[in-house]
């Protein structure tokens, strides 16, 4: 099971678990972090679970869709760090990813 490094807005990290398939937005949100509000529930189309991704993951990281970078253009607080949690899919290869959640826009 692989495991996800949450920083959380005030800079505190957590480590938590979770079934390959599952989304990063997924993990996050079961795991009770309530900052991160995923309204869409995972459709790629509101951006509210925007995070940014440890750039030593980046080859592994799945493509950027079209879609998800037309939503992060419209963040106040885009990086080149920056990934809709929703779009990255827990793998053993992500074991020990490090998102920290992004500012709310």
């Amino acid at each position: 099971m692989p495991k996800l490094i949450v920083v959380n807005r005030s800079g505190e990290e957590t480590a938590v678990e979770g079934d390959n398939g599952l989304s990063v937005m997924e993990l996050i949100r079961d795991n009770g972090f309530d900052e991160l509000l995923a309204l869409c529930g995972g459709c790629c189309s509101c951006a509210t679970c925007h995070v940014y991704a440890d750039p030593a993951f980046t080859d592994a990281l799945p493509a950027m869709s079209e879609d998800e970078n037309d939503l992060l253009d419209s963040s106040d607080h885009r990086t080149e760090a920056s990934r809709l949690s929703c779009q990255i899919t827990m793998s053993d290869e992500l074991d020990g990813l490090r998102v920290t959640i992004a500012p709310e826009d």
